[in-house]
């Protein structure tokens, strides 16, 4: 199993906003994954996982038995100007989350009909998808599910595929995101992270 390295739990640590996971009705595994920051070193966003460590490659039917669910967390930041004062940096938004959740489950897929030479060809193309789904959450592809965030109950956006399924909505705080395989989004609720210590930081 991966061990989170102390960069990655300095980078959640430092983050300016709080961190999003499964709520305590959920009794698995936790671990940290990763953060993005801008350029600048400011920490965007972060991923924290639930349940299986996800694979890539669905050997032996391996990844049709996982299950396991991963939070993102999204600063929710307005357009604002870059560091150094030159340019603007685009807003996030819960759009923002899904396309994160979308892409994330993308990079744990690896069809079992696929060949090696043809995975990242494959990939470019349903990344370049989820960007244009997570672009129109008001499309055909999203349902609206209303789940928990802190006992309050959200209404996220979501969408399954034969890949998984990816939701995302907003607390007005942060944009959280997330996406699994083999746990149901349904019976999902989130929580404020209060310890990184659970998640192994």
């Amino acid at each position: 199993m991966e061990t989170t390295s102390r960069v990655e739990a300095d980078g959640f640590l430092r983050a300016p906003f709080a961190w999003y996971g499964l709520d305590e009705a959920f009794t698995g595994p936790r671990r940290l994954m990763q953060v993005g920051t801008a350029a600048d070193g400011t920490v965007q966003h972060g991923s924290m996982g639930h349940g299986d460590e996800p694979s890539i490659k669905s050997e032996a039917g391996g990844a049709e038995k996982e299950r396991f669910a991963v939070v993102v967390t999204v600063a929710a930041n307005p357009v604002r100007r870059t560091g150094d004062g030159t340019g603007v940096l685009d807003a996030t938004t819960v759009s923002s989350a899904a396309w994160l959740a979308g892409s994330g489950l993308l990079a744990h897929t690896w069809p079992a009909s696929l060949d090696h030479a043809l995975r990242d060809h494959w990939l470019d193309q349903q990344t370049e998808t989820a960007f244009e789904l997570a672009d129109d959450l008001d499309g055909p592809a999203w349902t609206t599910l209303s789940l928990p965030v802190d006992g309050v109950p959200v209404p996220f956006h979501y969408r399954e595929s034969e890949f998984g399924w990816v939701l995302a909505g907003s607390t007005g705080e942060v944009h959280i995101g997330a996406y699994g395989r083999g746990m149901s989004a349904y019976g999902l609720g989130f929580s404020q992270v209060k310890d990184l210590g659970a998640y192994g930081a």
